[in-house]
């Protein structure tokens, strides 16, 4: 049977479809990972606990979804991403719910923190990085689409998440959320393919030229990757600036509290960042392919800073919204633009691989930021302390890829993509 005959609809490229599965799997498991900040006081009330305690359930999953990339990467570059995505999502649900039944904050520390980290661990490589492989002159926009879905996951859930505890309490809420993480999420994911060529088609949409392999068997092997300098300085910058990259994520609703926002309002917040990150990433996603993707990391690394510094001395609604709106802009960049920039550098062949080992920077700092922030809270009783060394560490990312990444040279296996793919050349696809 022709694999043409298979497309749902023949005026529509099938990378549309594969960017709309990754969309679904991000918005909801990001989206169900991100409402934590709305139950934060829910657990604190009814375990006893602290807020530095209670904010290392979300740095456990956070540290695992990252984390995690450095085995479902691989996995899916060998196996396919939609098994993986699939097994994702219904771990996802599986995690939510049995947080929803937790006894103790321990077991809300397993079930959360392990359930959710797994899930979306196992599914948000695999899902972004079969984005990769569809696209070449669009890629940074594509790119910005799939992971937009955290962006308006982000916007969407802490909402519901607070309407659903107020109507059916913070277990039943988790209950809900899980449900329709694993049958929304986990059928949107059977969409994922891993090759234009398994459908008889190039990137973009164009024909494949005859005599060309598949986009999957070209560029850098994982051990030529991770010891090349580009790498080295990607992993490093990511590393510093993950310190403070989610620590809105958990505490800015807590912060707006503490200054007299009233709760309604506060949980809103979170919903901005997301307005923000979808702004970021449908816009500078799609900006990066025309001014250039490594150019672009470096603005969103200075973008996050200068948010962050807003957040410093931000004391009203107003002004938590605004510090949100573009902190959520150059977040959002920033996640578009970093998986388009590791398949610019080093290829298709690995590049689930690739991200997933990179990811594991993210995960570390996703691990200690957080809950640093929280303890350091307990300690001082005020946030001034974590968002100074959010800001500061934003800014060493920023100096590692002004001082690494342009003098760094290209990495290049012997199948390894032109450096033109920056521009959006086709000619890693011409006939050999």
């Amino acid at each position: 049977m022709n694999r043409e005959a298979t497309l749902p609809s023949p005026g529509i490229f099938y990378g549309w479809f594969v960017v709309t599965a990754a969309f679904a799997v991000t918005f909801v498991g990001f989206g169900s990972a991100y409402t934590f900040s709305a139950f934060v006081e829910s657990l604190q009330r009814d375990f006893g606990a602290s807020r530095g305690s209670v904010s290392l359930v979300f740095s456990l999953a956070g540290f695992l979804y990252f984390g995690l990339g450095i085995v479902s990467g691989p996995l899916a570059d060998r196996f396919g991403s939609r098994p993986l995505a699939v097994i994702g999502m219904v771990l996802t649900g599986l995690g939510l719910a049995a947080a929803g039944a937790a006894r103790n904050l321990i077991e809300v520390y397993a079930a959360y923190g392990l359930g959710v980290g797994l899930g979306v661990g196992c599914a948000y490589v695999p899902a972004v990085g079969a984005v990769q492989r569809w696209f070449v002159r669009r890629r940074g926009f594509a790119s910005g689409l799939a992971v937009s879905g955290i962006g308006v996951g982000t916007l969407v859930m802490p909402p519901l998440a607070t309407l659903l505890i107020e109507a059916l309490g913070w277990r039943g809420a988790y209950l809900a959320l899980g449900a329709s993480a694993a049958i929304a999420g986990g059928a949107m994911a059977l969409l994922i393919e891993n090759d234009p060529r398994d459908r008889n088609l190039g990137p973009d949409g164009d024909p494949p030229p005859r005599g060309t392999i598949s986009a999957r068997a070209e560029g850098s092997s994982l051990s030529e990757a991770i010891r090349s300098k580009r790498f080295i300085a990607l992993y490093a910058a990511c590393l510093i600036c993950s310190f403070g990259v989610f620590v809105p994520f958990v505490h800015l609703v807590p912060y707006a509290g503490d200054h007299g926002v009233a709760p309604s309002i506060a949980v809103l917040l979170l919903g901005v960042i997301g307005v923000g990150s979808t702004t970021g990433r449908f816009f500078l996603g799609g900006l990066a392919d025309r001014v250039g993707r490594q150019s672009s990391l470096l603005l969103m690394f200075v973008g996050m800073a200068a948010a962050l510094a807003i957040w410093l001395v931000s004391e009203n609604a107003w002004q938590l919204a605004l510090f949100a709106f573009v902190y959520g802009v150059f977040y959002g960049g920033w996640v578009a633009v970093l998986p388009a920039v590791v398949m610019d550098y080093f290829g298709g062949r690995n590049v689930s691989g690739i991200i997933g080992m990179l990811y594991t920077s993210v995960a570390f700092g996703t691990l200690i930021g957080p809950s640093a922030a929280g303890f350091a809270f307990d300690l001082t009783h005020a946030y001034t302390l974590p968002i100074l060394a959010s800001v500061a560490a934003n800014i060493a990312a920023a100096a590692i890829v002004v001082t690494a990444l342009r003098t760094a040279p290209a990495s290049r296996s012997k199948q390894a993509l032109s450096s033109e793919v920056d521009a959006g050349s086709r000619e890693e696809y011409a006939p050999k």
